[in-house]
């Protein structure tokens, strides 16, 4: 046995070799012992067939009590940053409206028959809406322990073998794990944070089959020049670039990438991201000077984000 893991090794049977690093990483995380507790409380449930539109929706029957009991539980699963989702009625008022950033993508994208690796997936809400336009099955990886066990709890009710959410880093997944295994690659929210942003891209690039999509969206700023921000970006650490559009181009370009294109340009707003009962530290409000919302508490740019396709070559 693998741990729960076969039917993710029945599309990606080289990925034997991962099953152990993916089970360490979850059983060396303090808090694991108590979120597997919280799974393992979750109520054993008939539903309806889930709707994966902008509100990821399980149904089903469960009484007053029930469902204060689940909302419960599925609050000791705190912070909830991707969403939003509703589990019999109990409203997962996500910190992202992430449904906001699908409809931005989801018009220039086609994902039938596609197999997806979602790169920073959080709790794997996008592959919901992934396998809702048709991908064949998604891939989430990212490291945060809290976020894979989000996406177990959803899953729970779902029960699907093809959306899936690993504790793992891009730079786990090395060549032989990878190559030439997806249609498509989604890197959202993540290239800024890489001391190395060309090497992210060519690792993207070997995981794609000839002539396969990569979706990339970062922070951006509208005016040159880059920002290389000194230590905080909009209080986020780790924020190496934040490069133009016109840069991030440069880069998909200087990788191997063709036909770049610029798919959106979007100001993030505090109706997008804010806390919320399911998020209740602070957020994108307290990243902004109070005095001139459109600069961030260091002085920079309010944050942008910029979403571009490009392919590999065929």
């Amino acid at each position: 046995m693998n741990g729960g893991y076969e039917p993710l090794l029945r599309h990606l049977p080289h990925w034997t070799e991962l099953v152990a690093l993916l089970q360490a990483r979850l059983e060396r995380h303090g808090d694991y012992p108590h979120w597997r507790r919280v799974i393992d409380e979750l109520p054993v449930l008939d539903i309806v067939p889930p709707s994966f539109g902008d509100t990821v929706t399980i149904s089903g029957d469960l009484n007053d009590a029930e469902k204060q009991k689940l909302r419960a539980l599925l609050l000791e699963l705190h912070p909830w940053r991707k969403g939003p989702f509703a589990l019999f009625d109990i409203h997962i008022d996500s910190e992202w409206r992430s449904d906001f950033k699908w409809q931005r993508v989801a018009p220039h994208v086609d994902l039938e028959g596609h197999r997806v690796l979602d790169i920073g997936s959080s709790n794997g809400y996008f592959g919901w809406r992934m396998l809702a336009a048709g991908a064949r099955w998604v891939i989430g990886i990212d490291p945060t322990v809290l976020f894979c066990m989000q996406h177990q709890a959803i899953n729970h009710f779902i029960q699907s073998e093809a959306n899936w959410v690993l504790p793992l880093a891009f730079e786990d997944l090395g060549e032989s794990f990878c190559a030439g295994c997806f249609d498509t690659v989604f890197s959202m929210g993540v290239i800024y944070h890489r001391r190395e942003p060309l090497e992210h891209l060519d690792h993207i690039r070997r995981c794609l089959v000839p002539g396969g999509r990569v979706v990339l969206e970062s922070l951006v700023v509208v005016d040159p020049p880059s920002l290389a921000p000194r230590q905080h970006y909009a209080r986020m650490r780790n924020v190496r670039h934040v490069p133009t559009p016109q840069l991030l181009c440069q880069w998909l370009r200087q990788s191997g990438f063709t036909g770049a294109e610029i798919l959106d340009i979007t100001p993030t707003t505090r109706i997008e991201q804010r806390s919320t009962d399911w998020m209740h530290f602070e957020s994108l409000q307290e990243s902004l000077d109070p005095e001139s919302p459109e600069l961030t508490i260091e002085g920079y740019p309010a944050p942008t984000r910029c979403t571009i396709t490009a392919r590999t070559k065929s």
